[in-house]
């Protein structure tokens, strides 16, 4: 093949690509608007994901379809770019393909279920004019209508022995009722009705405000009545069943994907669990010294009690809790151009879970701002029982969630214009928990760390993750029950019993998705003792940095191979 030719080849194959990238995530906007909301793409805001067993058949011949079409394509004719894009595509197709041979019927748990979608999409839904408003009474209306298609699929989970156990869902039905209040305009789903945007001339609001109370009082909170009704009656009573993943038909290869899908390499689960076992016992060496240093005499799990009881480490009022973490994280804005040669622009809030939420909820969640930077990000703290949730902490969680953590990594890859959207949206959990998780490490740098109070909460912290990596595939694999993994909790942590009880339910529910943190933070630290090992002086950690989050999110392997182009063109550049 002469050079023209291949140019010419090369050509083709670049415009293929890059339709076929297009049409992916067109598919994912158009097939899941709840996605498509959440990116800031408000061109579906008036629908909710078909999970009609037609549409999911429908999705299903999709994945294989545009798999073989990636396939097709002979990778050594793509360029810049497309060739990592191609490898990404190809890993999250397989994984969808992978995963066809499970019943798509694991829709309800207590973190993030049907019961708690809605109220968290009207917080990013934008309502600026009467067509956003519209599309929203739409929404509305159609909400009952996915319910019922949710409620059949739970039932179809029971028929096949595809059922969430009923112990962690036992907050569930409290997490509904809170929401059937009886005056409709203190519902969340009534809140952008209440200050409506000035351009709406006012009969307009007026017939808009009506029809969003008659749609939820007549069709939203029945819908929701009667969910909460089959969850107590139904579902519940049918999660009688041992916890472990591998206990489901099909469970071994179950739990294997979630290990997949979630940690992003090819670490068996017994693999992880000694590299967990491993971990813990450094951590755990590294909090005996920081216990020494506060001179403290007794145990660590005697620490660990005085550091959950002395009333000096808790606040009394949630206001004054929401603004401790507002002041940390604004110290920890000021630190960042020492750490990263490029920063992203979107801004990002700190406010507390709303209150029906908050009791099944961890300490800290974030949500992320919209793609095209309308929408500001926001890290969400806990301020139900304020006894369980000590300030040592709040250093570590802030610098995890919000900068150098989640925020700035999301945000980051969100600006990055020049790669396809899919890309700038993605979410593989070991690259982005990792990267939160390496994030709480560079505290000491940024001026943070700096009583032995609050490295121990970074320890504690780290620890925490540690123990998931044990305590998941103990769960999961090694048929470990929740009272052993409590146990090993507050053996080897400092957190609060609240904490740990709601931890563990939650890694029952979602296997393999704790193991993703720890895993992904151990990669990266090994990718920055290799470029520091090799680069020796001329190793940059603010063009490093940059190295790791300028690709967007990606699989482990790949970042692995990225890194190591970029040690080697460094080496070059010298």
């Amino acid at each position: 093949m002469d050079e023209m030719d291949r140019t010419e080849k090369q050509t083709d194959a670049d415009v293929d690509f890059d339709a076929l990238q297009r049409e992916y995530w067109e598919r994912q906007l158009r097939e899941f608007p709840e996605l498509s909301t959440w990116t800031g793409d408000n061109r579906y805001n008036d629908r909710f994901t078909d999970l009609s067993l037609e549409a999911i058949g429908r999705r299903k011949t999709d994945e294989k379809r545009m798999l073989e079409q990636v396939r097709g394509i002979d990778r050594s004719l793509l360029s810049g770019q497309d060739r990592l894009s191609h490898a990404l595509l190809l890993f999250e197709l397989e994984l969808a393909v992978q995963a066809q041979r499970f019943p798509p019927v694991m829709l309800l748990n207590q973190i993030w279920g049907p019961q708690l979608m809605f109220p968290q999409l009207v917080s990013v839904t934008p309502f600026r004019t009467a067509q956003d408003y519209r599309d929203y009474l739409h929404r509305l209306a159609a909400f009952p209508h996915y319910l019922e298609q949710v409620i059949g699929l739970l039932r179809l989970g029971i028929e096949l022995g595809w059922v969430q156990p009923g112990g962690p869902l036992r907050g569930v039905p409290d997490q509904i009722q809170g929401q059937l209040v009886s005056d409709i305009e203190q519902s969340a789903l009534y809140g952008p009705l209440i200050h409506m945007p000035d351009t709406i001339p006012e009969a307009e609001c007026a017939q808009l405000r009506s029809a969003a109370r008659k749609y939820i009082a007549e069709a939203v909170f029945p819908a929701l009545a009667k969910f909460r009704e089959f969850v107590t009656e139904t579902y519940l009573p049918a999660g009688d069943r041992p916890i472990a993943a591998s206990s489901l038909p099909d469970g071994e290869a179950y739990y294997a994907h979630c290990v997949l899908e979630h940690a992003t390499s090819g670490l068996t689960p017994a693999d992880i669990h000694q590299i967990g076992l491993k971990e813990v016992a450094r951590i755990r060496a590294e909090m005996g010294s920081v216990l020494q240093e506060t001179g403290f005499k007794g145990s660590l799990q005697e620490f660990g009690s005085f550091l959950r009881s002395d009333p000096r480490f808790y606040y009394t009022k949630a206001e004054d809790l929401v603004t401790a973490y507002r002041d940390i994280a604004k110290r920890a804005d000021a630190e960042l151009p020492k750490l990263f040669a490029e920063l992203p622009r979107t801004p990002y809030g700190v406010r507390a879970f709303p209150d029906y939420e908050a009791p099944s909820q961890t300490t800290a969640q974030y949500y992320p701002g919209a793609a095209d930077g309308s929408r500001a990000g926001y890290f969400l703290v806990n301020t139900y029982r304020l006894d369980m949730r000590p300030t040592f902490e709040m250093e570590a969680l802030t610098l995890h969630e919000a900068v150098p953590g989640h925020h700035l990594q999301i945000a980051r890859a969100q600006e990055l214009r020049h790669l396809p959207d899919f890309r700038r949206n993605a979410s593989y959990t070991a690259y982005v928990e990792g990267w939160a998780l390496y994030a709480e490490s560079l505290g000491s740098s940024m001026g943070f760390y700096a009583d032995p109070y609050s490295r121990f909460g970074q320890l504690t912290y780290e620890m925490w993750r540690a123990c998931r990596l044990v305590v998941d595939t103990g769960i999961h694999q090694f048929g470990w029950t929740r009272q052993q993994a409590i146990d090993y909790m507050q053996e080897n942590t400092a957190k609060t019993e609240q904490d740990i009880a709601v931890e563990v339910d939650r890694y029952i529910v979602w296997p393999g998705q704790a193991l993703a943190y720890k895993t992904g933070e151990l990669k990266i630290r090994q990718l920055r003792a290799k470029a520091e090992r090799e680069l020796h002086s001329r190793f940059d950690l603010r063009a490093f940095h940059n190295a790791l989050l300028d690709n967007g999110p990606l699989p482990l392997a790949l970042l692995e191979r990225e890194i190591e182009d970029w040690i080697e063109a460094q080496k070059a550049a010298s």
